[in-house]
């Protein structure tokens, strides 16, 4: 009995191992339709990077914000795996994991392309940004010779060529919405179109060079320059970059992007990170920066929750105060109802509640009063919340808000001189390097050829009123009459073109080849009128002078 029970259970048993599994029901779902392609990043993407980046700590969510950034639905091909996290920095996220509850609400943590690109709809986040990129471009740039006025005479011709250009690839509005999108998410690109070379995707592969070099010469021809387009990094992913070797030139620098599933080679999009983020951070960034928006999320966070409040305050600032028998609630002895005479009342007092109205009360069982809050220091508690905006993105308040807050003093000459050197670095470490590609470019593009003789200045941004220019003017002559006349250092000449060449001086139409004839010299004796009389003698035209 016992081995046919055993048996039995196992023929039982090898039934059920043989016994086909149901199918299981598979769910198919559509693509997205292309108006909803950014509902879908908002709610789908972000919340899936944020899911698959935390972890917990003692029973509390910690967010891991060096796990590499999830780009938006299309921008990787199918089948292409995210960056790889390196093995080296494991410890270091595991011992840094243990204090990041608060990164999110700090602007510690990336926040992501589309939520930057929601914060850019509020003016705390918009004004700022569109100041700074306006400075950056309001004077723009001239070229100008590199090796002395004498050679810029002979590279006229080839400087007004090259502004030409630069107007028809509108290089400085271009340039003005890079410096915005940075601002606005901490990296853009800057595609510059040559021979089409967006619709063939192999040779999007190849490298163009830097402008300079002998690549560049063979890639960028005569009329090969088509545009230039800026490209937000929310469509772009890095592919290829080094994480063993830092001696490596190309250590944490991607030298292939992914731009809406094709792979493009870094030397045809050109990259701007306006605040550079460390080596273990960028992956988290997708190899952007720390964008303006993020870095002033806390202190606009307290500017909203400020200006709220001294809203909410000025609102209800005013309470009155009826005081009156509570008993009717209290014992619920009103005939119509529980307390329904008292809420009568209150109604009554509010119906007359006007400067106008009459209130009338019980002289034995009413009083009235009114409680205020003070006012008195709500606005210097405002105009903090705003200067510590104003401090985080280091623009004068005069800059920043149009007029000062009150209660602040307002911005004078020396802090926006100081804002002037910082809009001025900027463009040195920013704008310099991608500009002076896209120069070498255009260069090829209008001779075949770089005229390395030729280079970019920044145009000062400091102006000075009219008394402060006349005053200058007076000195430099003054200058001028010393060097020509007094120490013989200078030629009028070279005076001439100088003063010829200064944009700023109301000479600068003159022409520099067209120098005017000296006046002759009096003759001091044509005075004397030797047919006349003399000066020490007295006679008739004709005469003889005579002595006295």
């Amino acid at each position: 009995m016992k081995r046919k029970a055993v048996q039995k259970l196992v023929a039982s048993a090898v039934r059920r191992v043989k016994k086909p599994a149901k199918p299981v029901a598979k769910t198919i779902i559509a693509p997205p339709k292309p108006r909803l392609v950014f509902s879908r990043i908002t709610d789908n993407v972000l919340a899936k990077a944020r899911l698959k980046t935390t972890k917990k700590l003692d029973g509390k969510p910690q967010i891991n914000i060096f796990a590499p950034y999830q780009p938006a639905p299309g921008v990787l091909p199918k089948g292409t795996p995210l960056m790889a996290m390196d093995d080296t920095t494991t410890q270091v996220i595991q011992w840094a994991n243990s204090g990041v509850s608060a990164y999110w609400s700090e602007g510690l943590q990336f926040l992501g392309y589309p939520y930057l690109s929601e914060l850019s709809q509020r003016p705390e986040y918009r004004v700022p940004t569109q100041v700074i990129a306006t400075e950056m471009t309001r004077k723009w740039i001239t070229f100008q010779a590199a090796t002395g006025e004498d050679d810029a005479e002979d590279k006229t011709d080839k400087i007004k060529q090259l502004t030409d250009e630069f107007d028809r690839l509108n290089v400085r509005d271009i340039f003005y919405k890079v410096a915005e999108i940075d601002g606005y998410m901490g990296r853009a690109h800057l595609y510059p179109d040559i021979d089409d070379a967006w619709k063939n995707s192999n040779e999007l592969m190849l490298p163009i060079g830097d402008g300079r070099d002998e690549m560049s010469k063979g890639k960028v021809t005569k009329g090969s320059l088509k545009r230039l387009v800026i490209v937000e990094p929310l469509w772009c992913y890095p592919s290829d970059y080094n994480s063993n070797d830092p001696l490596n030139p190309d250590w944490y620098n991607p030298s292939k992007w992914f731009v809406m599933g094709r792979r493009i080679h870094a030397s045809r999009l050109l990259l701007f990170v306006g605040q550079p983020v460390p080596d273990l951070l960028k992956p988290a960034y997708a190899f952007g920066g720390l964008s303006r928006s993020q870095s002033m999320k806390p202190y606009v966070d307290n500017w909203l929750q400020t200006r709220q409040s001294v809203n909410d305050i000025i609102r209800a600032f005013s309470v009155m105060v009826l005081k009156t028998d509570l008993s009717s609630v209290l014992n619920a002895s009103d005939a119509d109802g529980e307390g329904s005479g008292l809420f009568k009342r209150v109604d009554l007092f509010n119906a007359f509640r006007d400067n106008r109205g009459l209130f009338v009360l019980d002289n034995e069982h009413e009083d009235f009063s009114n409680v205020s809050v003070p006012l008195g220091d709500l606005d210097k508690l405002q105009a903090q919340s705003q200067e510590h905006m104003a401090a985080v993105s280091r623009i004068p308040l005069v800059k920043l808000l149009g007029i000062s807050p009150a209660g602040l003093n307002a911005s004078s000459e020396g802090e926006l001189k100081a804002f002037y050197d910082t809009i001025k670095a900027n463009q040195e470490s920013f704008f310099r390097p991608n500009l002076t590609r896209i120069m070498h470019f255009a260069m090829l593009n209008i001779w075949g050829e770089v005229d390395l003789g030729i280079t970019i200045k920044f145009e000062d941004l400091w102006a000075l009123d009219e008394l402060q220019a006349a005053t200058l003017r007076k000195t430099e002559a003054e200058t001028d009459d010393i060097l020509v006349n007094g120490v013989n250092a200078l030629h009028p000449e070279e005076v001439r073109k100088r003063v010829a060449a200064d944009p700023e001086s109301p000479y600068g139409s003159i022409d520099v080849e067209d120098v005017p004839e000296e006046p002759e010299e009096p003759d001091p004796m044509a005075a004397l009128n030797l047919k006349g009389t003399m000066p020490f003698g007295k006679g008739k035209q004709g005469e003889e002078p005579t002595q006295e």
